[in-house]
């Protein structure tokens, strides 16, 4: 597995992405998942680009945005455009988004058609420049329980749509990650991995929390130290080399916490290799 930490953990911090870059190459990362917001707030200085991170050992595993599939069609199209062209810049072949902000149970048949029309139009845009689309499986989105994510990868119905695979958003639809993972996992692009202390502290990870500077991080944890098990998880993701993830951090102590999941995840892969 490929291991990227994500500059949306450095969203509160007066930080540089060549600062962020240095730390992530120095601790044997792999990638960098950069945010939409600040793949846009980068894009006036030219002395960072794909040549730059790759001559630092790194890319950019996955540009991570907000395409919308409703609403005016032309603001989104152009919105679409501007995100390819991004992922172009920093040769990063992933774009993800949300598909919507509204939970599947309250989307009737016409306005779930619509928007599976929307995301299949951006599909096409992208996989006409190298880009596959990720969807989030994520809770208010048309990807928040298992059904209505296979639902949604069958009305669309392109190549280039695939998953980022939140495993603690699906463990929180309470299914069980890793028989899930065994259906889709073909179409999983790029996996998400974070924990919460207990499901009661779920909502720390709502976005109205998570943006916020003042928001609690309280129920954040390490990622073997949460409610979701991935000692089972993990062992079904870590044999394959050419897989792609984040450790998705949104609490205190980032290096710190970073550090401590890239050794746990090394260490499950070590006693993989040593039982296989």
């Amino acid at each position: 597995m490929q291991l990227s930490i994500c500059t949306i953990s450095f969203r509160h911090h007066l930080v540089s992405l060549e600062n962020i870059a240095e730390w992530a190459r120095s601790h044997d990362f792999q990638g960098i998942e950069l945010w939409g917001a600040h793949a846009l707030g980068l894009e006036h200085q030219p002395q960072y680009d794909a040549k730059w991170i790759n001559e630092m050992g790194l890319s950019i595993s996955m540009l991570s945005d907000y395409l919308p599939i409703v609403g005016d069609e032309r603001e989104a199209e152009k919105k679409c455009q501007h995100i390819c062209r991004l992922a172009n810049y920093w040769d990063t072949s992933k774009v993800r988004t949300f598909a919507g902000h509204q939970a599947s149970d309250c989307v009737d048949a016409k306005q779930r058609k619509s928007m599976a029309r929307r995301l299949h139009q951006i599909c096409c845009y992208a996989a006409d420049l190298g880009i596959d689309v990720l969807v989030e499986t994520h809770p208010g989105t048309l990807a928040d329980t298992p059904n209505s994510t296979l639902q949604l990868l069958d009305e669309v119905n392109h190549p280039a749509l695939k998953l980022n695979f939140d495993t603690l958003h699906v463990w929180e639809a309470g299914e069980d990650p890793v028989a899930f993972h065994r259906r889709v996992a073909h179409c999983v692009g790029h996996y998400h991995l974070k924990n919460v202390r207990s499901r009661e502290q779920l909502n720390v990870f709502s976005p109205h929390n998570v943006y916020s500077p003042a928001g609690s991080r309280y129920g954040m944890v390490p990622l073997l130290e949460g409610a979701m098990d991935y000692h089972r998880f993990l062992p079904e993701v870590l044999r394959n080399e050419d897989s792609t993830a984040s450790l998705e951090w949104f609490g205190n102590d980032v290096k710190k916490t970073l550090l401590v999941d890239k050794a746990a995840l090394e260490s499950i892969k070590q006693n993989l290799h040593m039982y296989s």
